[in-house]
């Protein structure tokens, strides 16, 4: 039988895999590989928190080949050598992968398979990851979308999910003469070990995304249209990291939804696939506005007047000691579980661009590092949307006030208790602003600040004066 080497990338399963499906139903004995080469992917190559989580996602897929019959081999880049030599060592006939749609790794992928193509080598790449390529849909008059509504309607339209896949109990052995170094000579996992509390919260890998799917359908899918932008409450899927690194694919979410569907859960169910709708959406622009991950994708922000960022304030936003207990709650969660719900994640999003007026690339490089979910495309579209200079963005004249954000969608204070804890005892309404009593929190919480590092209303009056100028 005739090896084929099935590349794993951002495609961490097993099911629904259509690089491992096309190689197996091809005939191919297949050659599971991860090659690890981030500075491929530069300037944007995996954060801290990626690697963490990508080593335990890899170590659960080496897991499930193992009790398969198979193994997970571990190269190092650069990715084109890596793979020559293993089909020299293997013998292999084939090379099958996943897409990626970086702005980096697109032309390489390109680059790889003509030369693989010109050498004889049968070589294909497949959509493991999307509902739809980022090329797929395009205006009447045939360019890409900038706004998601038209987006959207035109996707349902097209809409055909693929069926599902379940792959095989059994793989064929890997050959022993192809030696693998172990999963930890990869060096993914943080030295220290700051991820630790990370793992209270998360399994990664194909399992662990299974069940919190399971885990969303049975308790937070009943209220998802009301409740998900309640950071107090379970009202979310969690699903995103598991959908970032391949451990789940999308149409089998959207599948085992419309299997949950009933008269009570329809409205949730849709509001479900329409944020999976946006997450087309990001790697729709993320293709078509390659430049975008730096860039202003409004050139009318190119003359906008950023601020200086001043180190000690920056730092204050990002070690969640602003003096605005929701920002603060938020960044606070981010360091300790490697996620910040959405609806903070703007609220911290907007007080770093609009209140600070520091350029939205300060924000989108700190999520980058310290998300776990950190997925290039969706980062890029939020912190431009957030900041007012992306496709469908919120107007730059539109600035959250952090407390009557806190006040709606933090009713009882308890996420910011959770979060930040030496503010759970005061009274309600001073858990949302606590600088109104400077006595009280004096008293109650003495090491918080006393005041914000901005005051709200001179950073929203200076933004907006910064905006007009601009004009």
């Amino acid at each position: 039988m005739a090896h084929a080497i099935v590349w794993f990338r951002n495609d961490l399963r097993l099911d629904d895999n259509p690089a491992l499906h096309a190689a197996l139903d091809q005939g191919y004995a297949v050659v599971p590989v991860y090659i690890h080469a981030p500075e491929e992917e530069t300037p944007w190559a995996p954060g801290a928190a990626s690697d963490a989580w990508r080593h335990r996602s890899l170590a659960a897929l080496g897991a499930d080949l193992e009790r398969r019959g198979s193994s997970l081999l571990y190269r190092r880049g650069p990715t084109d050598e890596a793979i020559a030599a293993l089909i020299e060592d293997s013998g292999a006939e084939a090379v099958f992968w996943n897409r990626r749609y970086e702005p980096a790794t697109e032309p390489r992928d390109a680059a790889l398979k003509a030369s693989l193509r010109a050498r004889g080598l049968h070589a294909e790449s497949f959509n493991s990851a999307l509902l739809f390529e980022p090329w797929q849909l395009s205006t009447q008059q045939g360019g890409p979308y900038k706004v998601f509504t038209p987006f959207w309607r035109a996707a349902l339209a097209q809409w055909r999910a693929p069926a599902l896949w379940e792959a095989p109990m059994r793989f064929p052995v890997v050959p022993e003469s192809l030696a693998s170094p172990s999963l930890g000579s990869l060096r993914l996992q943080p030295h220290p070990r700051w991820d630790a509390g990370f793992w209270d919260t998360w399994q990664p890998g194909e399992g662990g995304a299974a069940e919190a799917l399971e885990i969303f359908i049975d308790g937070a899918l009943a209220d998802y249209h009301r409740e998900r932008d309640r950071p107090d409450r379970v009202g979310t899927s969690r699903l995103s990291p598991h959908l970032h690194f391949g451990e789940i694919a999308p149409w089998r979410i959207a599948a085992r939804l419309e299997k949950a569907r009933t008269a009570r859960t329809g409205a949730d169910i849709d509001a479900y696939v329409r944020q999976l709708g946006w997450r087309e959406f990001a790697h729709h622009l993320l293709h078509h506005f390659p430049q975008t991950p730096q860039d202003n994708l409004n050139p009318r922000f190119e003359r906008f007047a950023w601020a200086e960022p001043d180190l000690a304030t920056l730092s204050a936003w990002q070690r969640g000691r602003t003096g605005v207990p929701i920002v603060d709650a938020g960044m606070r969660e981010l360091w300790a579980t490697g996620y910040m719900h959405n609806r903070v994640r703007m609220i911290a999003a907007s007080y770093l661009t609009k209140h600070l007026r520091y350029h939205w690339l300060h924000g989108a490089r700190w999520f980058w590092d310290t998300l776990v979910d950190a997925d290039l495309a969706n980062n890029t579209l939020g912190w431009q949307w957030v900041a007012g200079t992306g496709a469908d963005a919120a107007p730059y004249f539109r600035v959250f006030n952090p407390v009557t954000q806190a006040e709606k969608f933090d009713l009882d204070g308890r996420y910011i208790a959770r979060w930040v804890p030496e503010l759970a005892s005061l009274p309600l309404p001073l858990r949302f602003a606590p600088w109104q009593q400077p006595e009280i929190l004096a008293r109650t919480a003495p090491d918080y600040p006393r005041m914000p590092i901005v005051d709200l209303a001179k950073g929203r009056d200076a933004a907006l004066s910064a905006y007009k100028q601009s004009g």
